[in-house]
């Protein structure tokens, strides 16, 4: 009697470095996937060390004004994220996530060495000069492009190199047999710490080293630890399990799209069944990987991607022209989850708040320990990264059992609950640093002189920690639960591009926080809210709008939240169970 397949020498679905099949023994498990995870925790030390600190760079060493630093690592963020669409594009269709993880984070490691050159050479700054005095030259166009071609490329590779690491490391474990997937799950929660564990040094370590020792031994220091993490990671090619190019699920929406589009003039017919389906490529000898869905009323134009020809679909199978009534529910399943993609954005709006304004608001304030030691104002993020790391464990001992108890979910906080207790902390944070900024404000108006931009404000910076813990604690909730969410609600073959959906609602949410400094900059005008001296300014006000836009967004995301049926539920309306819907497909 043959062996099960998952109990067997080979993989089906994975080969080796040289083509063949992947010998389960021999390839793949926890040595691999703790090298990727190597590069994912330098990628984190290196974006996160250089965001952190880079609003203090810009504003103290290229005498940009508040508000145009922070948009300068806003959009540097967002651009980081947004790249991640392309990357997991160019992984799914041309280059595979091995060789994409590879080049990008080469590209990666170009860009932090070019920071780190454009810091510490004379050259590439303004003269020094006392911050706040009309001597003070701003950075020169020529020393701007060069800061921004190094940001950019970081950038660039940050975005390749994201799409594509935690797919990979998924890559090294066989869904298929259920001690391998168990290892999976766990892997996603190792891949979860080490992100965290890369932003603790980034905001202790790394931004110790950039105040007191220099910045370019700090972004030298990024470059060296990438480098290092692509030796590892090449170091694990013999050994790693690849997967074979699925395309881009990008072209199958499109391709839907279209040929919905080109039948907008056909009828429907009133019996789905007779749409052109898996069943129809099977009986032309088409080869298919995909199960089978069942077919939903929702969004019932797109079904018209699938009406059949004259001929009966015999003639032409074109997917610009004609696709699968699967095809069309996956599309449908991605279209279902927009409403949540949108409502989640403006958490990382507020998110982007702890990386800009916040550290501006650390350097004005007593950051003094004892008579000797300074707090560097970019590590006051460490309570920010603590709170995440602190809330993990405490939602999975405590709060997920009690949610299992009373709501008797298994999950103990669905996807769509999580998210919702994210952002509901982020209102709470917002509210806390308008009161904090308040209070600053009266400290610094009652001790300093109007014009005394240098002088620190006799507050300590410790009132600015409940903003940090709430925020912090809300990108675990919100982080976890989105990721959830997109992974499981996804078609089973838009992973990497669900994954890249996710990712960008932080890039949007990042733009959207630039967007949003430039309209409030420009429309306070004549009594600027976000001040170059924040003494003069009315930053709470900044804060009261963004508690505000959250508080509209939250209604909104609660309506997004009650409109949509999970895919779990949903399947279950039509009778098939889950299992059957993931392993054995929905064949008539």
């Amino acid at each position: 009697m043959a062996l099960p397949e998952t109990q067997g020498k080979t993989l089906a679905d994975a080969w080796d470095y040289q083509g063949n099949q992947a010998d389960r023994a021999r390839t793949g498990g926890w040595t691999c996937a703790a090298m990727i995870l190597g590069v994912e925790l330098v990628e984190r030390l290196t974006t996160l060390g250089i965001v952190v600190n880079l609003v203090t760079y810009l504003t103290g060493v290229m005498h940009l004004g508040n508000a145009t630093a922070a948009n300068t690592v806003t959009n540097f963020l967002g651009t980081s994220f947004m790249l991640c669409l392309l990357g997991g594009f160019v992984a799914d269709t041309f280059l595979g996530r091995y060789l994409t993880i590879a080049i990008f984070a080469t590209v990666q490691a170009m860009g932090v060495t070019i920071l780190s050159i454009s810091t510490g050479l004379k050259g590439l700054r303004p003269p020094k000069c006392i911050e706040g005095s009309p001597d003070c030259v701003q950075a020169s166009g020529l020393q701007l492009t060069v800061l921004y071609i190094a940001l950019y490329l970081t950038a660039l590779g940050t975005g390749g190199l994201k799409s594509s690491v935690s797919g990979f490391g998924s890559d090294q474990f066989d869904d298929t047999d259920p001690k391998e997937r168990t290892h999976m799950t766990k892997f996603f929660y190792w891949f979860f710490f080490f992100i965290n564990i890369g932003s603790l040094a980034a905001v202790t370590v790394l931004v110790y080293i950039q105040d007191n020792i220099g910045r370019q031994w700090g972004y030298g220091a990024c470059a060296f630890a990438i480098v290092i993490g692509i030796v590892v990671f090449l170091f694990g090619t013999r050994k790693y399990r690849f997967k074979k190019l699925a395309g881009s699920p990008l072209t199958q929406i499109a391709a839907v799209l279209v040929a919905a589009w080109r039948k907008r003039g056909a009828e429907l017919p009133s019996d789905p069944s007779t749409l052109y389906d898996i069943d129809d490529c099977l009986r032309q000898g088409v080869k298919v990987k995909k199960q089978r869905l069942p077919h939903s009323k929702q969004f019932r134009v797109l079904d018209k991607a699938a009406i059949k020809d004259a001929n009966g679909a015999k003639s032409t199978t074109n997917k610009w022209t004609l696709a699968t009534l699967t095809d069309v529910e996956e599309v449908k399943m991605v279209i279902r989850m927009l409403p949540i993609w949108s409502t989640t954005i403006l958490f990382w709006t507020v998110y982007a708040q702890m990386t800009t304004f916040s550290v501006s608001q650390a350097t004005t304030m007593n950051r003094h320990i004892g008579k000797s030691f300074e707090i560097p104002p970019a590590s006051l993020t460490v309570f920010f990264v603590a709170s995440i790391l602190l809330t993990v464990p405490v939602y999975d001992r405590i709060i997920a059992p009690i949610g299992r108890k009373l709501l008797q979910n298994p999950q103990g906080l669905t996807p769509l609950q999580r998210v919702g207790v994210g952002l509901v902390l982020s209102i709470v944070a917002m509210v806390a640093a308008a009161l904090t900024e308040l209070k600053r404000l009266r400290v610094a108006h009652s001790h300093l002189s109007a014009n005394d931009e240098n002088a620190t404000v006799p507050l300590s910076v410790f009132w600015l920690i409940p903003q940090f813990l709430l925020v912090g604690s809300g990108e675990a909730f919100v982080y976890m639960g989105q990721l959830d969410f997109f992974l499981r609600e996804c078609p089973k073959g838009m992973k990497t591009m669900s994954t890249g959906l996710f990712l960008s609602t932080l890039s949007l949410g990042f733009f959207f926080s630039s967007l949003l400094v430039s309209v409030v900059h420009k429309v306070t005008g004549k009594r600027p809210w976000l001040s170059d001296n924040l003494n003069q300014g009315r930053l709470y006000d900044f804060y009261w709008l963004l508690a505000l836009l959250s508080v509209i967004n939250l209604a909104l995301f609660f309506m997004a939240g009650r409109w949509y049926v999970y895919k779990e539920k949903r399947f279950a309306e039509v009778g098939i169970e889950m299992e059957e819907a993931e392993e054995a497909g929905f064949h008539a």
